[in-house]
């Protein structure tokens, strides 16, 4: 097998119309498709896509999989917009050798990563 891409990562949600609230408006995301009479709504980032989705009752939220982690431009300025919006945070804030991250949750509970990747002359080696 041979991999070509990410096609695109999934979230499941539970309530759909406070899922976009949080995603479009909280986070800034743009809808780029709509799909499944609303029940599946993608963004564009970048090459990839992130999707969120209430589709099967058997595929639920969790904080124990897979996370999603969104690159930002201004790692101190979006972590600012989050705590003024009262978003919850799993991990606070934190930099390592090659990055800052921070884990906040959605609305159902879901991890997601916020994420700013050092400049190459900054980085120390990631292990």
């Amino acid at each position: 097998m041979r991999i070509k891409g990410l096609a695109f990562v999934g979230i499941p949600v539970t309530d759909m119309p406070r899922a976009r609230s949080f995603y479009e408006g909280v986070l800034g995301l743009k809808v780029s498709e709509e799909m499944m009479s609303g029940k599946w709504v993608e963004y564009s980032l970048g090459n990839n896509t992130l999707a969120i989705a209430n589709v099967d009752p058997q595929w639920l939220p969790s904080d124990q999989g897979t996370g999603a982690a969104l690159e930002v431009e201004n790692f101190d300025e979006a972590v600012k917009s989050l705590k003024d919006r009262h978003v919850p945070f799993v991990v606070e804030a934190y930099e390592s050798p090659c990055c800052w991250m921070a884990i906040i949750n959605d609305p159902d509970g879901n991890n997601i990563v916020i994420h700013k990747l050092k400049p190459e002359n900054e980085k120390e080696p990631c292990l």
